[in-house]
């Protein structure tokens, strides 16, 4: 088991293992597919009880029951006819629907004691090879990811090649559970998704909202540090910009629609043709480029319900979003000045990070020559620089390839968050162009680019890659004041005061509790710096600082902790 393909057998294997457990257990259930994942396998099931916690834990059993056996698993290659006569004779109706879909007159099945599947294989020789797996949770899912099918049970489980191996996956898991942003965001106060609101739309609480200040102060100066221009675009725009664009052809399955006396409008999911009507607004010259538009735009995606996870998936987001309009000989340095925006940020919040070269999908706009052409500069800027970087066939945008960049959080988890898409397509059906040197027009290349993604993912990201502990920077309270008695009320008050008119953001427990509760639940907060003030504090115009690490200080000055935190803010720590 030293590669990743041959951990994906060992996987698909337990995932048949499972099945043929299910089916002992369960002799009613149908079964449809089982796929090994990158954490692990799945398998779905039709069975109208649907399966409990409790029964995990007996079909968990049942697996090691089975693997002991160590049962042959035998591929054999049937008549497509033999194998429909099979699964009908079975009642799988499922695999009948997967075999009417195969154009071979051959399949293969692969069988394990009185079990047997539709499978391209290929499996581990025997059961007894399958020896260090864990079934971890219950979902649904519709068959073949149709919403207009039925609704199947996913049991989803993961399997290695020992028991360390596992030990140290499961560990990981509790880490990932701990790190939770839904439970974080309850937890400290930052966010709610409701039903009653809608699936996917978010409302920001105080301290969530000031989270989301914070970074996008820190985005706006970052983008007036490099040269961008600041634009707003409308929430809506007419139907004609859409269908010119290529979004309503190739994008519409994922955008909302309104009517308004009577002429169809789509409400934006991107923000580049508000951007592309601001470039045509006015003449261009050669000297006016490299055009550099920001904004920090709320867009709106139709994302199915099955997809929505927390803030990571949503159905109204805002993005840093810029586009770049430049002539193409510009086009290497502004690329590689966006890898340095990265580069920059993602030190800032200590991310690790890899690329990859996303390239043409099947739905797409523009010519052949378009498309190798800025897939070529892509590849040419980051062979330059010597930066490594995978090709993702088929995932570019519609418009243009694009590199992704991959973010690495403090526990090894990969996320997708800025991008930079070359663009030959667009100013093209926009015939956007510049007067050159010699007097010509010219057509520009656009660049579509995000540096963090969208706000609500990355806030999403922060909360898990941080647990909660965010920088004092980045800290919605920095600072909370605590009295022992209510004879140090007031004095806690002026402390407060000091405090919120020097800018830093503090708050204040003045109850009448034991000390011991305030620091408790201040520390569930994750606040980091929590002062306190008793009488002795008082009388010697002092306070005693805990902090959020472990430790503490004594007979600080309110002034001293106030410059402490500028300095925290300063250097971004």
């Amino acid at each position: 088991m030293d590669t990743k393909e041959e951990l994906d057998i060992l996987r698909h294997s337990t995932s048949h293992l499972m099945a043929h457990a299910v089916k002992e257990l369960y002799p009613d259930v149908k079964v449809a597919i089982g796929p090994s994942i990158d954490t692990g396998f799945y398998y779905d099931f039709d069975y109208d009880p649907g399966f409990t916690d409790e029964d995990l834990l007996k079909i968990e059993e049942k697996m090691h029951e089975l693997a002991k056996k160590d049962i042959p698993i035998e591929r054999r290659v049937i008549k497509k006819a033999d194998a429909l006569k099979m699964f009908k004779e079975a009642g799988e109706i499922y695999k009948v629907e997967l075999l009417e879909n195969i154009d071979d007159d051959e399949v293969s099945i692969y069988t394990q004691g009185s079990f047997t599947d539709l499978c391209r294989g290929p499996h581990v020789p025997s059961t007894g090879k399958i020896k260090a797996f864990k079934l971890l949770n219950l979902a649904g899912a519709y068959w073949r990811g149709d919403e207009k099918n039925k609704m199947l049970t996913r049991i989803y489980g993961t399997a290695f090649p020992d028991k360390a191996s596992l030990d140290n996956y499961l560990n990981f898991l509790e880490e990932v559970k701990k790190r939770d942003h839904r439970r974080l965001g309850r937890e400290l106060d930052l966010f709610s998704i409701s039903d009653e609101v809608g699936a996917g739309l978010v409302i920001y609480h105080p301290n969530g909202a000031l989270l989301r200040y914070l970074l996008e102060d820190f985005e706006r100066k970052e983008h007036l540090k490099r040269g961008y221009k600041f634009v707003v675009g409308p929430h809506i725009l007419k139907l004609d910009l859409w269908k010119k664009s290529g979004h309503y052809d190739n994008y519409r399955e994922n955008m909302y629609f309104t009517k308004i006396d009577d002429v169809d409008y789509g409400i934006k999911p991107m923000n580049c043709l508000s951007h592309i009507m601001v470039y045509r607004s006015s003449i261009r010259s050669y000297r006016d480029l490299p055009l550099r538009y920001f904004e920090l735009g709320t867009v709106s995606r139709h994302e199915k319900s099955g997809v929505l996870h927390g803030l990571l998936r949503v159905r109204e987001f805002t993005q840093d979003d810029a586009h770049i309009f430049c002539m193409p000989e510009q086009l290497h340095q502004e690329i590689l000045n966006i890898i340095e925006f990265v580069r920059d940020a993602m030190a800032i919040f200590n991310f690790d990070y890899e690329m990859e070269i996303s390239t043409r999908p099947e739905k797409s706009i523009g010519s052949d020559e378009d498309w190798e052409r800025a897939e070529r500069i892509l590849k040419e800027v980051l062979d330059g620089q010597g930066i490594p970087y995978e090709i993702n066939e088929g995932d570019g945008a519609f418009y243009g390839p694009k590199i992704d960049v991959k973010l690495k959080d403090a526990i090894g988890r990969k996320w997708q968050c800025a991008t930079i898409q070359c663009d030959f397509a667009l100013p093209e059906r926009f015939d956007l162009h510049y007067v050159d040197r010699d007097g010509k027009r010219k057509r520009p290349v656009m660049l579509h680019r995000v540096i963090l993604g969208a706000i609500e993912r990355f806030i999403g990201v922060l909360i898990e890659h941080y647990g909660g502990r965010f920088p004092v920077w980045l800290s919605p309270v920095q600072a909370i004041i605590m009295n022992i008695t209510d004879e140090q009320s007031e004095y806690c008050q002026r402390i407060y005061n000091e405090m919120i008119d020097e800018g830093i953001r503090a708050d204040i427990d003045p109850r009448n509790e034991k000390l011991s509760l305030k620091i408790r639940e201040a520390i569930m907060k994750k606040i980091p710096y929590m002062v306190i003030a008793g009488k002795k504090e008082m009388e010697s115009k002092t306070i005693t600082v805990r902090l959020r690490e472990g430790g503490e200080i004594k007979d600080m000055t309110p002034a001293a902790l106030i410059e402490r935190i500028r300095e925290d803010n300063k250097f971004r720590r």
